[in-house]
Order: C-alpha cells, then structure tokens, then sequence
C-alpha cells in the first residue's frame, strides 16, 4: 500500500494545523515559537488575531511579516484567523462603525391578545424600540413595520388555520382600529429589526447579505492578499472562520416552533420568498394551527439554511477559490444546536458545503473518557450532551467530509481547547483516537500562547515558555497524528450504512436525534454515516445501493420522526422497491409537510425497529465485522485505498480493559501498523469457517490498526510467533527524586521509596508537578525467556525508560510496556524511568477542575514478562 510504505519512509504529510495566539509579543519570542512548533513535528500554524491590541495595524503587519518570513524558511504553511474579534463575523468593527444598514437583522414578532366583538376598536401597536446606532450616539436604526397579521384562538396556544387574515392597512402611525370579530383573537405585529439578538454578536454581519459578508472580505481578507498575494496558494495557505452564527439568540435552545425568539431575516425577504403566504409567518413561534406551522417553519428554515449557504460561506469561500487559497472552518455545534437557529446556522451540512474541508471542535470537556451518557455537568449551566459528543459530533463531520465532492474526504476538528492544565498528552491522545476512529483526519490543537506564563485564557497552552514539564514529548503525540492521519486520507471511509440528519424532522414536529440510533450502531461496531435528505435526494439508486460521491449505501436508517417532506418519502418508497433496506426506528413518521396522512404504501417492503434492538436487527442481516461479545466501547473504523485497506479499533472504555475476538470479512492477512514507533509487525489471526477470527486485547486509551499484507514482506519489523507470557513482579526500592519543567534535567530533593504511591501524598509535594526520576536496580538472573517486556503498570502519565543507561523508549498512554530484550542484562540491572506529570495540580486553574486528575508518578506494579517462541 502506497500509503503505508510512505509513512515507514517518513514521507508523510503535514495534518497539524494549531492556533498561534498574538498579542503583540516581540518578533524574537514569535520567531521562537515558530520555531518550537516546527520542532514538535507540525508544519503549519493559523494565527489567531483575537488577542491582538492592533490588528490590522503597524504591529500587527510587523508580526504576520515575522511569521510569513520564518514560517517559509521552514517551509511551512500559515492559516489566518480571519477576524479581530470571536465569533467571526465582527469584520473588525467595520459594519457596527460605517455599514449600519448591513447588521444582522431580525423579525420580531410582537403578541397581543384580545377578544371580540368589538366594533371600531382602538389598538395601540408597539412597533418596538428604535436601536442606537453604534457609530454615531444620536442616530437610530428604527424597527420596520412589515405586516399586522390576526388570527382566531382555539386554545393557548393554538389558532384556527382559515382566520389567518392580513389587517395591516388598518393602521396609521401606530394606531390601529379595527372592529375585533367575536371570540379570542391575536394580533402579530411582524417587524423588522437589528434589536433582540444575543449581546456577544451585536454589531455583527448579516450572514444572510452577501455585501455584508463583502465588507469582511474587503476589510480582512483583501488586506491580506494585497501584502501576501505573491505568497498566497505557497506559504500563506488559506483563511479559518470560527463559529459564526445566526446569533438571534444565545444557546443551543434555538429550535424552531419551540421557542420564542427573533429570526433572522434580511430586507426583501418577505416579498421574495413569502410574498403569497406571509399571514402564516406567526406560526414560526411556538403556536399551533391546524398543522399548518409544519409547512411555514420547514419553509422558513430551508430558507435562511440556505441563504446562509450562499450569502456568507460560499461568498468567502468562492473569493479564497479565486485566489488559490483554502477556506475552513466550524460552527457551533454544541448540544444539537447544529440543526438549529440562535447558536447554530441552521444545517450543519449546507452551511460549510462550500467550504473546503468539513469542519467540527471538541472544547471545554466535551468530550471525557465514559462520560457518553446523560447531561453532565461541566463549564455551562446547561452541561454537555454526552450521547452528542461522543456518538453524533465527529460522525456528523466526517460524513460531511466523506459525501461531498469538494472536501476530498477532509475533515478538520479544533481540539484540546480549554480543557485546563490537567489535560495532559494522554488525554489529549484519548480524544485524537476518538477522532481518528470516526474518520476526522486533520487537526486543530488548541493552542500556542507566547503570553507571560501561566495565561488564564483557556489552558492548556503548548510550551508554555518553557514551564510545560510535557511539551518535550509532544512531537511524539504529533508524529503519531500525521502518520495515522496520512493512512487515513486519499481513499475512502467503506460504511454501507446511513443514518439519516435529522435536521427537517426536528422542525416539523416530534422527532428523534440522529446520535441515537448512532450510538446503537457504535457499540455495535457497524459503521454508518450521516446523511442529510439533500444527499438522499440527490443520490443515484442502483440495484441494492444508493450512491453518494462514490460511497455505496445498502442501507437507510430513518430516526423516528412525527413528518417528514412529501418528496423525500417518495424518495424512499423507490428506494426500497430498488431492493435498499429501510429501517424506521421506533415507529413509521405519520405526516408531510402538509401535515397529511403519509399512505401505507410508502412503508411497504420497510422495517420498523425499536432503538435498542436496531443493532442486533442489522447483524441479522449481515456486517463486515462481528465481535465474541457485546463490546459497547470498542469502535471500528474501515478505510479503503486503492491498493489495500485498513481497519482501527479503539478501546473507550475509561478503566476496563477489552478482550475479544472478531470476526472480519477479509481473506488477506493482516498486520499490525504500530503508528508511534512507525513499524510494521505481524499480528496473530486465524480463519475459521471461512471467517478470519482477530483476537483483539486493548487497555483503555489503547488503538490497533490493521493493514492489509500487500507486498509488505520485507517491512515488517518484528515476526513474533508469541506464547503465553510469565510475569514476574519486580519488588523494588525506588530513589526518586524531582525537578519542573525550567529545572529540568537537574534533579533533586532525593526521597526513598519501600512502595510505589502517589507523589502528591508525599509532604511538601501535594501540588506538585513535573518530572519524577525513579531509580533501582534489579538482578535478571532467574528470567529464563527468549524475550522480555517491561510493564510499568499504571503511570501518570508520561513514562521514559532507561536500562543500563540506554534509552528504551518512551510512552505518552497506555499500555506502558516496553521491549527490554536488547538491554537486559545478565546480573544486576540499572533502571531509571522519569515520569512526567501535567500542570493541573501545581496550576488548579478553573478549567481543570473538570477533569478528575489521577495519582502523580509511577504506581506500578512493575513487572517483566518473559516469553518463549521464535522471535526476529
């Protein structure tokens, strides 16, 4: 495989792309930091503008100057940031300051309640406040009158569908007479405003104008190309755009029909898109008519998703596309807000199509080892969606990623933000594999910071002038991401599964997140992706299959959903007459659009499922892959080249350890791609019935891959024929002495150790961290084997090696074994093995108090294990 045999050779692509935050630091201190990223095996950078005091200015040119100047020395790429401010979408206080009229704008829909009959009635109309404009003190943005719509109550919250009736021109400067028919009635007021959005966007671009997003362009982007243009599609690589948003309002509650709020709007939209069924805009808020809301929010919201699409991504992306540059960036994804208004752009899938890598971020503990139910509890009020983070987030992008043409295969993930100090390389390698067996292949760490150590903004910060005890081994973490990262782009994800978004089930009504039956699937080990309806109705439908961007689906897997679009049903009653397995979970959707009775017939030769047993239903059938037993936090991942395949397991499991056999549909014999020593080993298999049976053991946090055996004799650097291995449990005594990251190497305040225990126990060290230099010595005379491992047992967190003053090797995670058989000698043997702490305990800053921070040092027990068998 031509991608195996580069990684071996080291000729591996860069896949690293961290945050570079400025302040306005001295060029030599930047120049150092390019050059500490460089050396920690990542080749490009995004420079990150928000902290800086004078962005776009003197300094500020000063600065990218340094960094373009060393970044191409050393050939590496540069990202810009593409804002002063967060979230994208300030242009630098351009709009606020001189482009009033393009604010984000809203309707409002104003409620007043009365009843009748009441002849030539008087009705004050507020027509809401005027907003102060920002640039000028005494100038004012005032709300626009856009209709007065009536409507006839059936109940609290529900209205008669056939009153619906336009009374706008019974009003006059605020007033309106109007002879109020018998019964409950409500008055909407729709109006058009800049007011009523969340306080952390005001000022900011409409998404939904095109010029709006040309005044970032001309105020961000075009400076940058004017100074680099020479450089642009070389060194300076593309533009990031981080987490812009409808912002109507604040949270991930912005669901449509559930809650009250403003909605984005841009002027003309009314005449453009609603012009013959505008009385029914008031059933956006979360009222009732008849079912007729179905059919005005699914409208509405295919609207501004839409808009949002063509008016501010792909204006930003086409002007990137033109000058040989790139545009990526996220959303905010957080707790569903992806299919949703307020936080999110409305549709996750249409609102970074154009750009050119898919695009998602895991920050602030999102995602925790076994925390994957419930809301828990963390940094926001409301608390993270665990199911969300670890079974629909990572999928969603990559899917995005996979299915669209343009992205070739590419997804992207800002990572290890605002975890706190105690996020250490083990956890940071946790969530790296959590991503990578999902199919993200391109990273985001987050971040470097050149501010006086320790900065409060968001730790943990790589280097840390110097006081990170573990950034010296953060190369070995990097070089693992590029290689497994290089193995797993240029093919294909192989899932004949697909799980339907969920997005226009959610605004019709009832509905079921797609990370639910995910979930299902994950610990089932079936691999899926997520597919939007745009995707299903644009697919090809073969004999068995439906075709998406060259990926091939058997299979459909519809969450419940109370309706669904007329034209998709349809889509999916000739799907299954073309012999593609339909599975609705849980119960058959019951309306359209429309809200009418969806017919029987489009059920017909279908499966109705319950959640749970949705798993099991789909092995019936038949999977690629099949394990001894239910193994809930075992993941699976299937990448296809065109010269051979590979296949990831990873254990998620945060303490148990995973012993199991699977059974793989492949007839070519496998070997094990070990991706941090990058090496090649044979790996025991067998065939059974005609199945090839692969016994998988994984401690937490531990990964395999799998390659196919294509030409790859002469690689292999180990041939093991391994038998049951004899532990022995070393009883030693331990000198131990400490120093931090700025005293390193220089050890001291010797202790004496009869037992292995936690560090922080020990007086005057309960917040300590660093590095920890363990010393003994043991006699190797009664180890009889033909090869020998050294295990450490359990380790906090970074273990370094050495026997008889060589170098052994070094570990960031689980398992902390090492190969020992070159070094040991006969007789009296000389250990020494530095452990390396993170900085959450000596810092205790506010991000890490998320994290459970585990015992300092070597705990051990530490044990050699001896084998007997052939061994090269």
């Amino acid at each position: 495989m031509k991608r195996v045999k580069e990684v071996l050779d080291n000729k591996n692509d860069n896949y690293i792309l961290p945050f570079f935050w400025l302040h306005g630091e001295d060029n030599d201190i930047l120049r150092d930091y390019v050059k500490k990223i460089y050396e920690s095996g990542i080749k490009a950078f995004i420079v990150e503008s928000r902290p800086h005091p004078d962005f776009l200015g003197e300094s500020w040119w000063e600065n990218m100057d340094t960094l373009m100047e060393e970044a191409k020395k050393l050939g590496m790429k540069v990202w810009l940031l593409d804002d002063s401010h967060f979230p994208t979408g300030y242009a630098n206080g351009r709009v606020k300051n001189d482009y009033p009229q393009y604010i984000k704008k809203y309707l409002k829909i104003h409620q007043l309640d009365f009843v009748g009959p009441l002849e030539d009635a008087t009705i004050l109309v507020n027509r809401g406040n005027t907003k102060q404009l920002f640039s000028k003190e005494k100038e004012y943005i005032p709300d626009k009158l856009l209709k007065i719509i009536a409507a006839k109550r059936t109940g609290n919250s529900s209205f008669d569908s056939t009153s619906f009736i336009d009374i706008t021109n019974f009003e006059i400067n605020g007033i309106l007479n109007w002879s109020i028919p018998e019964g409950q009635w409500r008055i909407f007021v729709l109006m058009e405003t800049i007011d009523g959005g969340e306080p952390q966007t005001e000022g900011y671009l409409n998404p939904l104008e095109s010029q709006a997003t040309r005044i970032l362009i001309d105020e961000v982007y075009q400076p940058h190309y004017k100074r680099y243009q020479s450089e642009f599609g070389k060194t300076f690589a593309g533009f990031f755009s981080d987490e812009p948003r409808f912002g109507n309002m604040h949270g991930a509650e912005g669901s449509i029909g559930r809650k009250e709020m403003v909605y984005p709007w841009r002027e003309g939209m009314l005449e453009e898109f609603f012009l013959d069924d505008y009385v029914f805009l008031p059933l956006l808020e979360p009222i009732e008519s008849d079912g007729k809301e179905k059919e005005v929010r699914l409208k509405y919201m295919d609207i501004v998703s839409k808009e949002y699409s063509n008016n501010f991504t792909g204006v930003l992306a086409e002007w990137c596309q033109k000058r040989n540059v790139e545009y990526i960036g996220h959303l905010i994804e957080d707790n569903n807000s992806h299919a949703r208004l307020g936080y999110g752009a409305g549709h996750f899938f249409r609102a970074i199509k154009p750009q050119d890598m898919s695009g998602i971020d895991v920050v602030l503990n999102q995602i925790m080892p076994g925390m994957d139910k419930n809301i828990n509890k963390s940094i926001t009020k409301m608390g993270w969606d665990g199911e969300f983070f670890h079974y629909g987030l990572a999928k969603m992008g990559a899917s995005l990623g996979q299915l669209d043409r343009k992205k070739g295969g590419r997804t992207i993930c800002e990572v290890f933000g605002a975890y706190g100090w105690a996020e250490g390389l083990s956890l940071m390698k946790y969530i790296v594999d959590h991503m990578l067996v999902r199919g993200v292949n391109h990273f985001i760490p987050h971040a470097f910071s050149p501010k006086t150590f320790p900065d409060p903004d968001c730790p943990p910060h790589f280097y840390a002038n110097g006081h990170d005890p573990e950034f010296r081994y953060m190369y070995i973490l990097n070089n693992y991401i590029n290689r497994i990262s290089h193995l797993f782009n240029g093919g294909k994800h192989i899932a004949k599964v697909g799980i339907l978004y969920h997005a226009e089930a959610e605004w019709l009504g009832n509905y079921m997140l797609f990370q639910e039956p995910a979930r299902v699937l994950m610990q089932h080990q079936i691999d899926f992706d997520i597919i939007p309806i745009d995707y299903v109705m644009e697919s090809k439908i073969t004999n068995n299959e439906f075709l998406i961007n060259n990926n091939e689906f058997h299979t459909l897997i519809i969450p419940y959903a109370e309706s669904l679009p007329l034209s998709f049903m349809e889509k999916v009653e000739a799907m299954s007459k073309n012999g593609i397995s339909i599975y609705f979970v849980n119960n058959y959707p019951l309306y359209s659009e429309k809200n009418k009775r969806l017919d029987e017939s489009f059920f017909s030769g279908t499966n109705k499922v319950n959640l749970e047993s949705l798993g099991e239903e789909l092995k019936i059938k038949g999977t690629e892959l099949i394990v001894s037993e239910y193994q809930p936090y075992l993941r699976y991942y299937h990448y296809e080249h065109i010269d051979g395949n590979l296949y990831m397991f990873f254990n998620e499991d945060p303490y148990q350890e995973i012993n199991t056999v699977a059974e793989l549909n492949s007839e070519k014999v496998l070997l094990k791609y070990d991706g941090f020593n990058n090496e090649l080993l044979s790996y025991d298999q067998f065939n059974k019935e005609g199945k090839k049976q692969i016994p998988i053991q994984l401690q937490p946090n531990e990964s395999l891959i799998l390659v196919d055996n294509n030409k790859f004799e002469g690689m292999i650097t180990k041939n093991v024929n391994q038998l049951e291995g004899k532990e022995t449990i070393l009883q030693l005594k331990w000198k131990v002495e400490f120093c931090t990251a700025l005293e390193y190497p220089t050890f001291g305040n010797l202790q004496e150790l009869n037992n292995l225990i936690n560090i922080n126990k020990l007086p005057g060290l309960e917040c300590f961290s660093g590095n920890f230099k363990y010393t003994s010595t043991f006699n190797s005379i009664d180890l009889t084997g033909d090869r020998f491992i050294l295990d450490l047992g359990i380790v906090n967190e970074i273990a370094e090696v050495k026997l008889n003053g060589e170098l052994v090797g070094i570990k960031i995670c689980t398992p902390y074994s090492f190969e020992i058989t070159d070094y040991l000698q006969k007789g009296i043997n000389h250990l020494e093995i530095v452990v390396v702490d993170n900085l959450g305990k000596q810092e205790q800053d506010f991000f890490s108090q998320f994290i459970p921070m585990k015992p300092s040092g070597l705990l051990g027990p530490v044990k050699v294990i001896e084998y007997k068998g052939n061994y090269s």
